[in-house]
């Protein structure tokens, strides 16, 4: 086996030869520090990317990618129509995972006395938990409309306003949905599940903007030092994960049926073209669309219980981002413009201001970049750069990056620890389990400022501010 090349201070190839049957190099981009952080496992999988049939320019992983299933999480690669596929193992299980962030006019210094009943507020408003069901007890048909339009649903449901909808990655839908491709599981398992976060790492979390790295653009995105910040993080529930799994065995067939060479049979594919790839693409958007609506009626309760602490609080939302999916784009390769299906696990559109794509608000800019940190560490807004359109496909890091399991945690960390520690440096946590606190734990995380400084030092996407935790609400 041939070892990995330093090629930069912050990119590293893996090269063809690595793993028999590569087509393309592989780049993983990390500094040296958080390069040591990376499982042999991990750059097995970004190796194994690289042999599927049509990838494009290479098989990638951002700095936060550590081991996942079938790609790394923080996996990023894009195919060709003609001679490529598509890979549920490329998108994840929790389709459209993503981050909303909301923006207040009211000073963090006015929010912190009130801050414990502010987060026991949130947690009473917002289901959370392990197969947590919601408030809102959706219908089959109002199923089959989120699945269809996603925010757009939302706001014609009375959840939001229409302001919103600009001011959301693909306005909040993405174009393709096939609700046919939605098994009676899938729904019965989404139907209760609107308006929840469920567990794991996702968190609904009040922030104070602790520092401004770029004034102009901040003031762009209405962002300025000492504001309050709400930011939301989670995805498409139970539906999103049966939708993955129901696919994923016609998949595992198709590569019989196509005759497909893969390493690893959870890079389960199908030929972009063929019925089974049409197929998971329907479904998998209608998840995407579903992880919209949802983070959309979230951030509705979530303005219901400010407006009673805080009247006319105005919570305006900055931008949502999607991290799980794959995406039809237009790309520059080789000198020529293609259609590519990319593929981004674990990892955040980044696109400047020279894409269409980015909204009318912050064309002269680029897009808003919102990197979660771990729970008790700080997340960052960063503004995407044309830059990354030639490195990455547009694309950045989505969070810190786990470095041990959540069964090593819950051996390492006592749920009871963590809070009091948080507890400590005035961080309020509420949590539907000590264990779930044990899991996401800070310790369990990459240092999200390393992380976002490799994604910063590339120009993939600039830091704009640095967020703190006041008050977490957690799955």
């Amino acid at each position: 086996m041939v070892d990995i090349i330093k090629i930069s201070d912050n990119i590293f190839e893996v090269p063809i030869g690595y793993r028999p049957g590569m087509r393309v190099p592989g780049r993983i981009f990390v500094s040296q520090e958080l390069r040591e952080m990376v499982e042999p496992g991990t750059i097995d999988q970004v190796a194994n990317v690289a042999t599927l049939p049509g990838i494009v320019k290479y098989s990638m992983a951002m700095p936060d990618a550590h081991l996942g299933y079938g790609f790394p999480i923080g996996g990023v690669a894009a195919f060709r129509e003609e001679g490529g596929v598509i890979s549920p193992g490329g998108v994840g299980f929790d389709i459209n995972c993503g981050v909303r962030l909301l923006r207040s006019d009211i000073e963090a210094k006015s929010v912190q006395p009130l801050i414990n009943t502010l987060i026991s507020a949130l947690f009473e408003a917002v289901p959370s938990g392990l197969g947590a069901t919601g408030r809102l007890h959706a219908t089959d048909q109002q199923l089959t409309e989120a699945f269809m339009a996603g925010s757009r649903w939302a706001v014609e449901e009375g959840y939001g306003f229409e302001a919103d909808l600009a001011h959301c990655e693909e306005n909040g839908h993405m174009a393709g949905a096939d609700p046919s491709q939605v098994s009676v599981k899938a729904r019965k398992r989404g139907r209760p599940q609107l308006g929840t976060l469920g567990s794991g790492n996702h968190f609904l979390e009040i922030q104070r903007v602790e520092e401004i790295f770029d004034e102009d653009v901040a003031r762009k995105f209405g962002l300025f030092k000492g504001q309050t910040t709400i930011m939301i993080h989670c995805g498409s529930r139970g539906a999103g994960h049966q939708i993955c799994t129901d696919h994923l065995e016609v998949l595992a067939r198709a590569v019989r049926k196509y005759n497909i060479d893969i390493p690893d049979k959870q890079l389960a594919c199908a030929p972009l073209g063929s019925p089974e790839a049409r197929n998971y693409f329907g479904g998998m958007v209608c998840a995407a669309n579903y992880a919209w609506a949802n983070r959309h009626i979230i951030a509705h309760w979530t303005r219901e219980v400010f407006e009673r602490y805080f009247p006319g609080s105005n919570l305006d939302l900055v931008y949502d981002v999607a991290h799980n999916v794959a995406k039809i784009e237009e790309h520059d390769v080789d000198g020529r413009r293609e259609q590519l299906y990319v593929h981004r696990k674990g990892a955040t559109r980044a696109f400047g201001p020279s894409r269409r794509e980015v909204p009318d608000a912050y064309r002269n800019v680029g897009q808003p970049v919102l990197i979660p940190g771990s729970m008790g560490t700080p997340s960052y807004v960063l503004c995407g750069n044309d830059q990354a359109l030639d490195l990455t496909f547009g694309s950045a890091c989505h969070g810190a990056g786990r470095v041990m399991s959540r069964s090593q945690a819950t051996r390492m960390f006592a749920g009871k620890d963590v809070k009091a520690a948080l507890n400590k440096y005035g961080i309020v946590v509420k949590a539907t389990s000590p264990g779930m606190l044990a899991e996401e734990a800070p310790q369990v995380y990459k240092p999200s400022g390393d992380v976002v400084n490799v994604v910063h030092s590339l120009g993939i996407a600039t830091k704009v501010a640095k967020l703190v935790p006041l008050g977490v609400s957690k799955g």
